[in-house]
């Protein structure tokens, strides 16, 4: 019998790959997305002191909706990205989790961006 490969297994080592190369740093911490099928999750991360510097997602008492479409990903982005710049935090590295560039994924990015993160 073919059994099929579960797709987070896939993914994690997708992401393994990625974070061999990306490693947030002070100057430049990463921001890193993860999304399940019904919320979506962004932190922004200092590897070298292994902390999170700012979090924001679907879940938070300021967001209302549902979380599991492009246009919550999209806020959620936003809300990152505001709180990193009261921070003073302007530019990060974009981890993408091992998730396919596109979708809610890419809406996130785009709404960091739009917000006035740089990467």
């Amino acid at each position: 019998m073919i059994k099929k490969q579960n797709s987070n297994v896939a993914r994690l080592r997708r992401h393994e790959r990625v974070r061999k190369n990306i490693s947030g740093t002070a100057e430049k911490p990463r921001l890193n997305v993860f999304r399940s099928l019904n919320n979506i999750y962004a932190q922004i991360i200092d590897d070298t002191k292994g902390i999170t510097l700012v979090s924001a997602s679907s879940l938070d008492k300021s967001f209302n909706g549902y979380g599991g479409n492009v246009e919550a990903a999209k806020e959620v982005g936003r809300m990152v990205a505001e709180k990193a710049l009261e921070k003073g935090i302007k530019t990060v590295v974009f981890d993408r989790g091992g998730y396919i560039y596109h979708g809610r994924v890419a809406a996130l990015a785009e709404g960091a961006r739009e917000a006035g993160l740089e990467f």
